[in-house]
């Protein structure tokens, strides 16, 4: 079994302690650090270089965007999942556009938090699914005539809604392009005209879609 090594940044004690015994009980998960304020959190993600790291997006010194923006740009080969109270969908947007591969409200870490680690070290996106409906439904009410509110799948071939899929997933080009076993140019044109008939105009348009397809659930991968 391969170890996902993890590191945890909250602001709250009581959080961090009831995640740390959440993790501890997951065989497959090594805990390596935690922080409690954002730039202690990117200290020890560029130093430690975990595969997960579960950030809160409301912590002192460093909100959780910034952080994410950060780790981004500092060590990108780290995934960062969110783990928060807010409902709020503005939150997510900026979240995904910011680097961060998932979204989970600490209400429902007891039940989700480790597949949603699982889902994120495998190179998923994992929403919460109040999160996700929140997010599309916001997403779908601003698109255009003629986009993903109307657009149907079946107006997409089987390959271009595959290299979909796996672009919500979380997938880069690269990554799809070995999966099914053609170019990345040829990824990207199918990317680009899947896009263009449903109405996606950027990633998280895509994740959203997604999410509405049910791609985005039980990401879970050997």
């Amino acid at each position: 079994m391969t170890q996902i090594r993890v590191a945890l940044a909250d602001d709250h004690p009581v959080v961090l302690a009831g995640v740390r015994a959440l993790l501890q009980e997951a065989p497959e998960i090594e805990l390596i650090g935690e922080a409690s304020n954002g730039v202690a959190a990117l200290q020890l993600i560029c130093d430690k270089r975990p595969d997960v790291a579960v950030i809160d997006i409301s912590m002192p010194d460093l909100n959780g965007i910034d952080l994410a923006k950060r780790v981004a740009s500092s060590c990108p080969e780290v995934k960062l999942l969110a783990l928060t109270v807010h409902e709020d969908r503005a939150y997510v947007q900026p979240l995904l556009h910011a680097g961060a591969r998932g979204y989970l409200l600490k209400r429902s870490a007891a039940e989700d938090l480790v597949r949603a680690i699982r889902a994120v070290a495998a190179g998923g996106v994992y929403l919460d699914p109040a999160v996700a409906d929140r997010a599309l439904s916001d997403g779908l009410r601003n698109t255009k005539a003629g986009s993903a509110q109307s657009a149907s799948l079946e107006t997409l071939s089987q390959r271009e809604a595959d290299v979909l899929r796996l672009t919500a997933q979380g997938y880069s080009n690269k990554e799809v392009a070995t999966r099914l076993e053609v170019s990345v140019k040829t990824i990207e044109t199918y990317k680009a005209r899947a896009a263009e008939k449903l109405g996606l105009r950027t990633r998280s348009d895509i994740v959203r879609y997604g999410a509405s397809q049910g791609w985005l659930v039980d990401l879970d991968r050997d």
